[in-house]
Formats: C-alpha cells, structure tokens, sequence
C-alpha cells in the first residue's frame, strides 16, 4: 500500500509540474488517503503484536 501511496505523490509531483492542477490534486489527496490507511493499519499491526507477544 505503500508502494501505491508513492505512486500517486510521484504522478501528483509530475501533473503539477506540467500544469495539470486537477489531476495534481486528485492524485495527492489519493496520496494522502492511502498514507492514512497505511499509518492506521501499521499501528494496528503493532498494537496486536505486542498483545500477543505479552
């Protein structure tokens, strides 16, 4: 997911260096969405571990 989270900032950086605001925006804020989601699940995945190791 994260691999996909740096896509969309790479085609997002790219749409705003040629002038394509629309598209910029869309692919940051997908940008943006996907880094949440990733963050969420990481801190999920480290709370259960710590449940079950403990």
């Amino acid at each position: 997911m994260l691999y996909w989270t740096l896509i969309f900032l790479v085609v997002a950086l790219v749409a705003g260096l040629f002038g394509f605001g629309g598209i910029a925006s869309a692919s940051a804020g997908i940008a943006k969405i996907l880094f949440a989601i990733f963050i969420v699940l990481f801190l999920l995945s480290l709370v259960f571990g710590v449940v079950r190791g403990a």
